[in-house]
């Protein structure tokens, strides 16, 4: 009897612990089943530059953050950029950063909620700026000289590298018909068909163009910008819109606090030099991107 009395006091002591822990989220599974539920956090980044610079940038971002939220993170640069909105609608990332414009197909298509983007050393939101360029002695000086004129643009989809630029030729009047517009398939290779000489203009934004500058792919004392944009926010890293909440806030809360190396290796290649902090945003933030898409009648079959 004496045995039987302790064996059910144990089992009252067990189960009464193990309740309490439940209720307090207590225990390694419960309080990394907010983050890492699926066994690891799918982190998709679109391929705004040459992989062999971006893979190893975003690498870093991406142990640091799965230092921060205790779960493996698995890094995946896309094809393009419609194959990472694809993949996020389908369930197949978690995490992504876009391009601005792609964030908003993303938005649309997958509900993609912005969390944090890149900041300066002053802790203000970094912005970059489309431009298109000509060889320094050509006589192509502005945009409506571009009829009749080969152009490279960088990708179906890019923010700088395709919309802008269109929106360029049809603020300025120019039919994009009347243009020899090509893809060039990244902004890398955009800026080289320019530098070798394959077109009369190609998009550059500054992104690129400091990359390309401080590799010594690119010397800008041969060429010339005949058109730039306004300011654009940077890019945003983003979470699937049906995440369970506590994922969100905890991805946000870790973002947020990532120390500034830890995000120096990408922010380089986005123009910024020396980074802050990541800082969080929003749709807002981007709500010029979403009149953009509007203002070019673009839907999600351009991305």
């Amino acid at each position: 009897m004496r045995d039987r009395r302790s064996l059910s006091l144990s089992l009252v002591v067990a189960l009464l612990a193990t309740a309490a822990l439940a209720a307090c989220g207590g225990g390694g599974a419960e309080s990394s089943s907010a983050t890492c539920r699926e066994g690891e956090i799918r982190f998709g980044v679109e391929p705004f530059e040459d992989p062999a610079k971006l893979t190893p940038a975003v690498t870093v971002l991406g142990e640091a953050l799965e230092k921060s939220l205790d779960c493996p993170v698995k890094i995946q640069v896309t094809q393009d950029y419609s194959a990472e909105v694809l993949a996020m609608q389908n369930g197949k990332l978690d995490v992504g950063m876009f391009g601005p414009l792609g964030y908003v197909f993303a938005y649309k298509r997958a509900g993609a909620e912005a969390v944090a983007s890149f900041a300066d050393a002053n802790g203000t939101l970094s912005t970059y700026t489309a431009g298109i360029w000509v060889p320094k002695d050509s006589d192509i000086t502005s945009v409506e000289q571009l009829r009749g004129r080969s152009l490279a643009l960088s990708s179906v989809g890019s923010t700088s590298g395709d919309a802008l630029p269109r929106k360029a030729l049809n603020d300025a009047g120019v039919e994009q018909r009347s243009v020899k517009i090509t893809y060039a398939g990244g902004h890398p290779q955009a800026l080289l068909a320019l530098a070798n000489g394959k077109v009369d203009a190609a998009e550059i934004n500054s992104q690129q163009l400091a990359s390309a500058t401080a590799s010594g792919t690119f010397d800008r004392a041969k060429f010339r910008q005949v058109w730039t944009s306004a300011p654009i926010p940077n890019d945003p890293i983003t979470v699937r819109g049906d995440m369970d909440p506590a994922f969100k806030n905890a991805l946000k809360e870790a973002l947020l606090k990532l120390d500034p190396a830890a995000v120096g290796q990408i922010g380089a290649l986005l123009d910024v030099t020396p980074p802050g902090p990541l800082v969080a945003v929003d749709q807002s933030t981007y709500q010029p991107l979403f009149d953009l898409a509007t203002a070019l009648g673009l839907t999600e079959k351009d991305v």
